[in-house]
């Protein structure tokens, strides 16, 4: 699963890695601890334009009858992506990027009850590009307006730099399939289901980080310095710091 991402990358800038046009008047605050329900950055293409937008993270579809929905649907496995009602429609028009410098998981540590949360990033620092979906969902309360525009994470097996820390990963797709991803117009499930796969093992690097980031309202550049396990000191610093 993936339920922390760090989002701090200027948002001009992560438009232009992903070729697309930069958010308009909605720009969210740099976040070290993007948590579920939090607004989000998401990739999308309509109309055959690319563009960078925010999102509320957690899937709300089109037939929920409130947003409280969305809390429940942060990820979304890939391999049922196709049979469950909430994400086969978006899967099939409504496909998106979202970014991250990086992202957390808690890794089990023999003989204690705490597991020590861990930073997951690319070693040359370049944003990490999840894939996601993204939908619609409007008020039926209020017919004219109420919009919620909404995402969702997929996941997939682990990788064999993941496996040592959790069963299941975000997928990571490279540069080269972004194009395929996003194409409005393109609805075989089955072609883009291949693109849903692990990541390279050399694609991340990891290591240990405070327990700070446990909590959501810790939002600092501070929660990605290197700690030693042991003590809980800072070991290093950060790669995004």
């Amino acid at each position: 699963m993936c339920g922390r991402f760090v989002s701090a990358s200027p948002p001009d800038e992560m438009a232009k890695y992903f070729e697309a046009m930069p958010p308009g008047e909605q720009v969210l605050a740099p976040s070290y601890n993007v948590a579920p329900t939090n607004d989000v950055y998401a990739v999308l293409e309509t109309g055959g334009v690319r563009r960078m937008e925010a999102f509320h993270w957690g899937l709300v579809p089109r037939w929920a009858k409130d947003p409280s929905t969305g809390s429940r649907m942060i990820n979304a496995r890939a391999e049922t992506l196709a049979t469950k009602n909430a994400f086969k429609p978006a899967f099939r028009k409504r496909r998106c990027i979202i970014p991250a410098d990086g992202f957390y998981e808690w890794k089990a540590v023999p003989g204690q009850k705490k597991k020590q949360p861990m930073f997951i990033h690319r070693p040359d620092e370049r944003p990490l590009a999840f894939a996601g979906l993204w939908e619609i969902w409007r008020n039926p309360a209020a017919p004219d307006g109420d919009e919620l525009h909404s995402c969702t994470i997929i996941t997939t097996s682990a990788n064999e730099t993941m496996a040592p820390v959790h069963d299941r990963m975000p997928v990571i797709l490279p540069s080269d399939v972004w194009a395929s991803w996003l194409d409005e117009s393109t609805d075989d499930l089955d072609q883009l289901g291949k693109l849903l796969v692990p990541a390279s093992p050399k694609l991340l690097e990891l290591y240990p980080v405070g327990s700070e980031v446990g909590n959501v309202r810790n939002k600092g550049a501070d929660l990605i310095a290197r700690v030693d396990p042991a003590t809980g000191e800072i070991h290093g610093q950060g790669t995004l710091l």
